[in-house]
């Protein structure tokens, strides 16, 4: 209790949702020590009071607040701009949009194959086996791609200076990965250089603060769920969740997905039925 009574004082953990996580795999720990039979005096995880986790259904991005942030994404690291479009418009989260390469996208099919992501600029297995899709995205993001190739295909050029200096110390050579978006030089773009980029990126665009890049992929299955055009099952395959609930509960915001809607389902199926006190 001393420990979840400390988690709580800290400034910095957030939210009661933070707490209880870390206390979550704080037990596991605890359960493990008991079935390998190490001595504990007493259970000393159970009837622990935990923080209440209030139900706050944050709004969702929308479509101006996202072209904002692409928008100011393009003044401070124009490279990365691309990246936000692939993070709203194909739900990809940050470390498979910096790990797309040129030979996964099906330009003329508009499909994205999701094979890996880019983890310390390393290629690595994405989050679960429904992560891996081959993926659907509208010609709006293949035209934007296509811009970006472009314009920034391979490193900028460098000074002639800059080549000298290179000559002199150990430098070791671009080697071309094929990925579709990388830093000025050419390689792969390094999480805490592109968190960091976003972090102003939002600034500029007057968002709310704490907005992640993975709001990018909650405005994509909000958007995706409020148009009426695909049926939950297929709104989770798109956001490749493993779980529904994943997809209904956490990311398709009830309030945006019912605003505007006129309900007629309901007369359609009894249109054959007579008003009430007609016999």
């Amino acid at each position: 209790m001393a420990f979840v009574d400390h988690l709580l004082e800290k400034p910095n953990l957030g939210s009661a949702r933070t707490v209880v996580q870390i206390f979550k795999t704080w037990r596991i720990l605890m359960h493990y020590i008991l079935d390998e039979d190490i001595p504990l005096p007493a259970n000393i995880v159970a009837r622990i009071e935990l923080p209440e986790i209030e139900d706050g259904h944050e709004a969702a991005l929308t479509p101006a607040q996202v072209a904002a942030a692409a928008a100011a994404m393009r003044e401070i690291e124009p490279r990365y701009e691309v990246l936000v479009w692939l993070g709203a418009c194909a739900g990809l989260r940050a470390g498979e949009a910096r790990g797309l390469t040129r030979s996964r996208v099906g330009w003329r099919e508009h499909l994205l194959y999701v094979e890996e992501q880019r983890q310390r600029g390393k290629a690595v297995p994405l989050k679960t086996k429904s992560s891996y899709a081959t993926l659907p995205v509208d010609h709006f993001l293949i035209e934007r791609l296509q811009a970006h190739q472009s314009c920034f295909h391979g490193p900028e050029p460098v000074s002639n200076d800059a080549v000298r200096r290179r000559r002199t110390q150990v430098y070791a050579e671009v080697v071309d990965e094929g990925l579709l978006v990388t830093n000025l030089h050419g390689r792969p773009v390094q999480a805490s250089d592109f968190n960091e980029k976003w972090s102003q990126a939002v600034a500029l665009a007057g968002l709310p603060a704490g907005t992640r890049f993975h709001h990018l992929k909650r405005f994509y299955t909000s958007t995706l769920g409020a148009s009426g055009k695909h049926d939950p099952k297929t709104v989770q395959a798109l956001s490749r969740h493993a779980r529904f609930s994943e997809t209904w509960d956490t990311y398709a915001r009830p309030p945006l997905a019912v605003e505007g809607l006129e309900v007629t389902v309901f007369g359609d199926a009894f249109h054959t039925c007579p008003p009430l006190g007609v016999r």
